[in-house]
């Protein structure tokens, strides 16, 4: 087994995990820390080291706020430790491979984690990379800068690194792909065979690095969970990247309630006094530091680079659980229901009011989820390319176990794709886990091929998931019988659908 493997920086020492044939490196530096003058700087340059480094545990997180203080849903799901380390030092990556030699070449998935951009973190539980890589993958984990130091942006900035002004935590996730790119064939895997990967804003930043030409040749598949977005009533602009002259008045307005008129100043700020301003303001205005349109990493729209084919066009997997931002519009009576059914529908409008599906409770009800709208208008885009790739749709709606009846709630699909179910504390079943291991067959299929299909752990044949197309309307659906083949059969689903290929100018 691998357990001492050398990087560009020095060599790195391993821990075998809790299977010994897997080893794992935690807290792997990718770049220097990004305090003092590196504070809103894209990466810098890793400094080398002397000897053999023990890469054995997890660093400390980006700083955020501090996770597993409440009762919400995620803090009794996986934001369980409120002490967990914090540091503005958090650019480091985590590897698992099951390799014995550094010749093997193996599959290697890169991952990001999601979180509003504003939290999370590679130590999540549910992100243990071992059970992919008993199937033969090296799983590496990212981390990367989150908020106000990830993606604040101001004319002082711009002014003193104009090709990188903000979007410092999209470019660690950068850095850290390219780290991959450069490394990772010492530890077994295959740097031409990489899939980037990520869930929520993790999957957001899949949709950036795929649109960020900068990284043409540097992974060869992209899984996108819940991270695609697109309404056929409101836009949902949280995925859109703010213009860099408005992020940087957002920037200016952090600045005023720091306290500081320059960045030299700002810099030597502490970094907890910081992020407690930060959440203030943030909570105060609703408005969250996210991706921005800089003119170098992002250009655009991640989506329409989807739909235009400007992206780095490769196959993609990509979907949404059943119950996760489910659309609807209130309206207070009957005649208001009648006018905006008619609004939106025109003619059809009586017959989907009939839709049960479609009424109720004093609202419009969208039973199709922007998550599952923005797959299938990317993939309806993709099909009308030259030389179209491949595209994997799938629906996650088995039972969710647990007091709360939480339903198919976003993100409880994590801990089946990475099969890790044993360390959730609700009440999980034999079934639940042979839908786990199913689910991450399919996704270690794809990783290898950029195809799902292929045999399970066992050497069963998976049932057959056909790539999606306007025609067949190809979905997987993971129910709790297992993976069921369908097809889009809702009218209604298929005109709010229609509706957005319209309005993206895609049909």
């Amino acid at each position: 087994m691998i357990r001492i493997a050398k990087t560009e920086n020095g060599q790195v020492r391993g821990l075998p995990a809790a299977d010994p044939r897997v080893t794992s490196f935690k807290g792997v530096p990718f770049a220097a820390p990004p305090t003092g003058k590196n504070r809103w700087r894209a990466p810098q340059p890793c400094e080398n080291w002397e000897g053999v480094r023990d890469c054995l545990e997890f660093a400390p997180i980006p700083v955020q706020d501090t996770p597993g203080i409440g009762d919400d849903l995620y803090c009794r799901e996986w934001h369980v430790d409120s002490e967990i380390p914090m540091s503005e030092d958090c650019l480091y990556l985590n590897i698992w491979t099951n390799a014995k030699s550094a010749d093997e070449r193996l599959p290697v998935l890169v991952w990001y984690f999601g979180g509003g951009f504003q939290w999370g973190y590679t130590a999540e539980m549910e992100f243990d990379g071992e059970r992919l890589a008993r199937r033969g993958i090296v799983v590496v984990s990212v981390a990367y800068r989150l908020g106000a130091f990830g993606f604040l942006a101001h004319p002082e900035i711009t002014a003193e690194n104009p090709e990188a002004p903000s979007n410092f935590g999209s470019l660690d996730q950068q850095a850290g792909l390219h780290w991959v790119k450069r490394n990772i064939a010492n530890f077994g895997g295959d740097p031409d065979n990489i899939t980037i990967a990520g869930q929520s804003a993790g999957g957001g930043s899949v949709l950036a690095q795929m649109s960020c030409a900068g990284n043409k040749g540097y992974f060869q598949k992209a899984a996108v969970f819940s991270g695609m977005f697109r309404s056929p009533y409101v836009s949902n602009d949280f995925f859109i990247p703010r213009p860099l002259r408005d992020a940087e008045k957002l920037g200016e307005k952090l600045f005023e309630a720091l306290g500081v008129k320059t960045l030299e100043e700002a810099r030597k700020l502490d970094a907890d006094f910081i992020r407690s301003t930060y959440s203030d303001l943030r909570n105060k205005t609703g408005i969250m530091y996210a991706i921005v349109n800089d003119g170098n990493f992002c250009t655009d729209d991640p989506m329409k680079a989807f739909y235009n084919g400007t992206r780095n066009r490769v196959p993609v997997f990509a979907g949404n659980t059943g119950d996760e931002f489910i659309d609807f519009i209130h309206v207070s009576g009957d005649d208001e229901f009648r006018a905006k059914a008619k609004e939106y529908f025109g003619d059809n409008a009586e017959k989907f009011i009939a839709f049960p599906e479609a009424q109720g409770n004093g609202s419009l009800y969208a039973p199709m989820s922007p998550c599952e709208i923005g797959v299938k208008t990317a993939f309806h885009a993709e099909e009308k390319l030259p030389s179209p790739q491949n595209c994997y749709y799938y629906r996650f709606i088995p039972d969710i176990p647990g007091d709360d009846k939480p339903g198919t709630f976003h993100s409880c699909d994590l801990w089946f794709f990475f099969e890790t179910l044993a360390k959730c504390s609700r009440p999980y079943e034999g079934r639940h886990y042979d839908i786990a291991r199913q689910m991450c067959d399919y996704w270690a299929n794809f990783i290898k091929t950029g195809d799902p299909n292929g045999f399970d752990l066992n050497g069963n044949k998976l049932p057959e998931w056909q790539a999606y197309t306007a025609e067949n309307g190809a979905e997987m659906e993971f129910t709790s019988e297992g993976a069921v083949p369908t097809k889009e059969s809702s009218e209604y689903k298929e005109f709010l659908l229609d509706s957005v290929l319209k309005r993206e100018g895609i049909i």
